[in-house]
């Protein structure tokens, strides 16, 4: 009996329709154009500007479009996972709340927060569920609200982040493609160096913490920056020895949108030509939870069955990882 293993069947994307430019951040923050987008590739990013919708009202999207697209309907969907550092409300879960909204009512599911490596982590935790044929239909949503916990004040951050992300449709497959095998990481002492001061349990909110801005994304640039780089590098590395891999065997490499020079020392430290890596960070700045799923999403139209395609990611915590699949 051949081995079942979890294929993406589908992918959608959604990216809210307010573009953020840079031109826009001139008059915010004291930066200009070249200087945003000489050290992070970016030239713009989406923002939810409706502050009546949430996370929740994002992954709907993403989740109605993946279904047109497969075919699936709401009521078939038996697990949903929703990878986001920026959920709806502390509790309850986004993923209940996109599986309410969208009438998905026998789907089990929770969030999952491993920062920017939140997919890759939701992505494998999905494909186990499918390989042990507990279920036929999971989606994973990758998505972040990242405007809504940075400091339009802070320079460092603030011309980073945007807002989006992706869902893929996880389906048990037995003609050798899917998800061949995975390396994840973590390490808890890369907290001090990029987190938010408040708002959980060690520090609640309180008007001090307010007043100090202390419920926004913190971080140490050149920490995260060389961590980053050293993370996804042996991540990748390690995935291509444990699987008998090379770079000439593998036909993209999806990195996570983080900073396009941290992505140029990643693919060049592995000898990636840059002609096979997804880059979209010019469009849609850093989401998160939501780049790989993006990526994917639109480079769609390029990818075809078979191709060997590797996914990487690093994230607060410290989180990391790398996921090799053959697209279904």
């Amino acid at each position: 009996m051949s081995k079942i293993r979890a294929a993406i069947t589908g992918v959608h994307g959604y990216v809210p329709d307010y573009v953020l430019s840079n031109k826009e951040l001139e008059t915010m923050v004291d930066t200009n154009d070249e200087w945003i987008f000489s050290r992070t590739g970016i030239k713009e990013r989406r923002i939810l500007k409706d502050k009546t919708l949430a996370a929740s009202d994002m992954g709907v999207k993403m989740v109605e479009g993946l279904l047109e697209k497969t075919n699936t309907k709401p009521e078939e969907i038996e697990m949903l996972l929703c990878a986001t550092i920026t959920p709806d409300m502390v509790f309850p879960d986004t993923a209940n709340t996109i599986s309410d909204k969208i009438g998905a009512k026998n789907s089990f599911g929770y969030d999952i927060n491993a920062a920017c490596s939140g997919f890759l982590y939701a992505l494998n935790t999905g494909a186990k569920f499918i390989e042990t044929g507990t279920y036929k239909k999971v989606v994973i949503v990758g998505l972040d609200v990242m405007s809504s916990i940075i400091d339009y004040s802070d320079r460092a951050t603030c011309v980073i982040f945007g807002d989006g992300g992706g869902a893929v449709m996880l389906e048990p497959t037995t003609d050798g493609t899917g998800i061949q095998d995975s390396i994840l990481r973590s390490n808890g002492h890369g907290r001090h160096f990029l987190h938010m001061k408040a708002g959980g349990s060690l520090k609640p909110t309180t008007m001090d913490t307010v007043a100090a801005r202390e419920h926004y994304v913190y971080q140490e640039g050149r920490t995260v920056f060389k961590h980053a780089v050293s993370g996804m590098t042996s991540a990748v590395a390690d995935l291509f020895a444990q699987n008998q891999l090379e770079e000439k065997d593998i036909d993209w490499l999806v990195p996570h949108q983080a900073n396009k020079r941290i992505i140029d020392v990643v693919a060049g430290q592995l000898d990636f030509p840059m002609e096979k890596v997804m880059v979209n960070i010019h469009k849609y700045g850093n989401t998160t939870a939501g780049t790989l799923p993006l990526c994917l999403w639109d480079w769609e139209d390029k990818l075809k069955k078979g191709d060997k395609i590797v996914l990487t990611a690093f994230g607060g915590g410290f989180t990391w990882g790398a996921t090799y699949l053959i697209w279904s």
